[in-house]
């Protein structure tokens, strides 16, 4: 992926992981839209990077994606890059699950369906680029789960192997598909800021940025502090890992 003159848009570009990203890639002279639904987010952002663009996109919802891509493109013609970091991650019980699943549903849209669809949208836009890049942020979790949040993690597997099906399917094209692979991460999300046992965003996005500038880009961008999760199973290792991971969760059985 170059590193700069690109048009990026980022979901989930008003805070955590997406603002770092953002901020980075704005810096180095790309042209950045953040989008997502807390329009005090997004103003906030882009108050603190003069330039730097925003549009107010809800994900969940299935039929603003369409409208949005077709604005999104509108605006800025030379879209070039997509990275799908928008995600919700909360607790659940399965044992004693609320009648409405109405967490479970909402994490499947936001997290699945939200970047499937984003992504299919904007798609013929990018097959007429003179190169482009969709980027899908997932998880380590996506690797060895953490049982007190199912269907987060489950969404995280999905788009994992949702990623490798659309490198394929878009091998002959201009078009690079890369994922992301965060590990746990200090930010909002499950309330991690204050967590020591969280890496630091800042050191998160700074060696993120450094994979990023390889060339060629490796197709996962893993940090180091990712690796025990992501090649769990491959190193023999699944077992003890899931263990560890889980074993003070008990209480939820």
């Amino acid at each position: 992926m170059k590193l700069s003159g690109n048009t990026i848009l980022i979901t989930g570009g008003g805070s955590g992981i997406g603002r770092g990203l953002a901020e980075s890639l704005h810096r180095l002279g790309n042209q950045v839209v953040i989008a997502g639904r807390r329009r005090e987010m997004l103003d906030e952002t882009t108050a603190a990077n003069p330039g730097m663009q925003s549009m107010v996109l809800d994900i969940e919802k299935r039929g603003g994606v369409l409208p949005f891509a077709a604005e999104a493109v509108g605006k800025f013609p030379a879209l070039n890059v997509l990275i799908n970091n928008a995600g919700i991650m909360r607790a659940e019980k399965l044992i004693d699950p609320p009648e409405d699943l109405a967490d479970a549903e909402a994490i499947v849209a936001t997290n699945l369906l939200g970047p499937i669809r984003l992504t299919a949208a904007l798609l013929p836009h990018l097959k007429e680029q003179a190169s482009a890049t969709i980027m899908n942020v997932t998880s380590g979790l996506a690797f060895v789960p953490m049982v007190l949040t199912p269907t987060y993690c489950a969404t995280k597997a999905a788009i994992h192997s949702y990623t490798q099906s659309l490198r394929y399917q878009l091998k002959k094209t201009k078009i690079e598909v890369l994922e992301l692979i965060p590990p746990y991460v200090a930010t909002d999300l499950m309330g991690g800021r204050s967590d020591p046992r969280a890496m630091p965003l800042n050191k998160f996005i700074t060696e993120v940025m450094s994979i990023l500038s390889l060339q060629p880009t490796p197709k996962e961008i893993c940090v180091e502090n990712v690796k025990g999760l992501r090649f769990a199973a491959e190193n023999g290792h699944y077992d003890g890992i899931f263990s560890g991971l889980n074993s003070s969760m008990a209480d939820i059985q």
